[in-house]
């Protein structure tokens, strides 16, 4: 038997360009079979629906609104929800996980950060980081930015993408610089989780134990691309394809 974990999911709450709550979310991944999800809100330097005028540390507060929602369900319901955020420099994103409230509060200046300095204050702090989709294309990505000596892994299926070649990339990528390779649905409203996420063999007990199994290369399969989860009208705009050219 395995065990399926999102490692790349928004909320509400917090993402502006988000459409479902973490509750919601949550009781949609339990639905549909997932084991746990880890909720990747945008950070303050991405489309992050937390207000920029208000005090550092009730900025932080707020920003884990939409994890806590999530928890506090899958807490009900029966499915692990652990804490990571998407850090964003000029469209180009992160996936961090293993740092908490403590790291937050303490460093400011990560909203602001180049992305060296920032994976190195990450990796200081014990945590971990996954490029995010590295040949996303969009009108304010000007500039692919890439990180292959200090990123610990490369999310190689981002299935949110209609456009296969996004993926084909990524492995490229990952595959030239000997990198980890990872899935997530980077899914924004329950009607559109596309399958991605990462299955191990057994249950994991926290976000640390997830952690150490990616950087061990313990994952026994990536979640790949599917439309089965997505509501009716968004299947439809697929005509039963997966990929569009």
């Amino acid at each position: 038997m395995l065990y399926k974990y999102e490692t790349h999911c928004h909320t509400s709450q917090v993402s502006r360009c988000a459409k479902s709550t973490g509750a919601e979310m949550a009781r949609k991944y339990k639905e549909i079979g997932y084991t746990g999800i880890i909720v990747t809100d945008h950070f303050f330097n991405g489309n992050c629906a937390v207000p920029k005028d208000l005090p550092w540390k009730e900025r932080i507060d707020m920003y884990y609104a939409g994890y806590e929602d999530a928890k506090a369900e899958g807490d009900k319901i029966g499915l692990q929800v652990f804490f990571g955020l998407e850090w964003t420099y000029h469209g180009i994103d992160f996936l961090t996980f293993g740092v908490g409230k403590d790291f937050l509060y303490a460093h400011p200046e990560i909203e602001t950060m180049q992305p060296a300095p920032y994976i190195d204050l990450v990796h200081e702090a014990g945590g971990f980081i996954i490029h995010a989709h590295p040949f996303r294309e969009a009108h304010y990505i000007h500039e692919f930015i890439l990180a292959p000596y200090q990123e610990d892994a490369v999310e190689v299926y981002n299935t949110s993408h209609s456009q296969k070649i996004i993926d084909d990339r990524a492995k490229w990528y990952a595959k030239s610089y000997n990198k980890i390779w990872t899935s997530g649905s980077d899914a924004h409203e329950t009607g559109k989780i596309s399958g991605g996420g990462v299955y191990f063999d057994h249950k994991v007990k926290d976000l640390d134990e997830i952690i150490e199994l990616i950087k061990t290369k313990q994952i026994k399969k990536l979640g790949k691309r599917t439309l089965k989860y997505m509501d009716p009208e968004i299947k439809a705009k697929y005509h039963g394809k997966k990929y569009h050219k």
